[in-house]
């Protein structure tokens, strides 16, 4: 497997499971508690930061199931105004988007990584990101974001993934198996599948995210709404590690961290 670098950080083997603490400037997300406004990003950044943070992810249009859409000229607007509040901070900043107008507005700033739920599928986009350099995570799609259902599609479906991001020049990538109900079609046993089969990702030799922080199938289980779903979500992420994810993608950085250095403490275990 290789080892992918974003910024001045690289995610692999070899190398400690890193963070990627999430910074949405969309009021839509479902979890109200990632939500920050231009005026209180970069004191959230420098928190996050602290606590353990590696990369930090920055969306303004909230991807989660039945969220209202926005236009793309709003969402360049909030990216904008979140990106200039970070530019000169030295951070390492992954922008989520599936539109090229977007990450266009975005390559403005200092940006690193291009994170798509769209599994590259839009070649404007992957085009863009290559050609500024800039490294890739592209979740498991076909055509419309997390359409594949099961293991063995959601194999299928990253292998094309990485096959985009070969053609397109972008280098440096992480795979995202997209843990999450993104299509009417799919079931949270679905993303307990996923999640049992983790570790089968690796195989194709890319880097993995685990990216299940609050999440809905999360909730099912425990009956917990988004902003009680902290245990459950540490809980998944302990046993991804386990199956090979490199990359946590969260809305809880200290706690996560603080998973993390448990691990890393035991694994000195003789």
């Amino acid at each position: 497997m290789r080892t992918c670098t974003i910024g001045n950080v690289r995610i692999g083997p070899g190398e400690p499971p890193r963070l990627m603490g999430v910074l949405n400037g969309s009021p839509e997300s479902f979890y109200t508690g990632s939500f920050f406004s231009p005026d209180r990003v970069r004191e959230a950044a420098d928190r996050f930061i602290d606590a353990g943070a590696a990369i930090l992810d920055l969306g303004a249009r909230s991807t989660a199931p039945g969220s209202p859409s926005i236009p793309v000229r709003e969402e360049e607007q909030r990216m904008h105004a979140l990106l200039a509040e970070l530019d000169g901070s030295g951070y390492v900043v992954s922008v989520d988007t599936v539109h090229p107008e977007v990450l266009d507005t975005c390559l403005r700033h200092d940006v690193h990584m291009l994170n798509d739920i769209g599994g590259f599928h839009e070649p404007a986009l992957v085009r863009l990101a290559a050609d500024a350099g800039l490294a890739g995570c592209g979740m498991a799609t076909f055509e419309v974001p997390g359409d594949p259902i099961g293991v063995e599609a959601t194999l299928e479906a990253l292998a094309l993934v990485a096959s985009r991001a070969e053609e397109a020049g972008l280098s440096e990538l992480v795979l995202d198996p997209g843990i999450g109900l993104w299509t009417g079609d799919r079931s949270v046993e679905h993303d307990w599948a996923l999640c049992c089969g983790f570790g089968q990702f690796g195989q194709l030799g890319h880097p993995l995210l685990a990216a299940v922080s609050r999440k809905t199938f999360l909730g099912r289980l425990t009956g917990r709404p988004p902003g009680e779903r902290l245990t459950a979500s540490l809980a998944v992420t302990g046993a991804l590690l386990d199956r090979g994810a490199h990359l946590v993608r969260t809305h809880d950085v200290a706690e996560t961290a603080d998973l993390l250095r448990v691990r890393s403490r035991l694994e000195e275990c003789p």
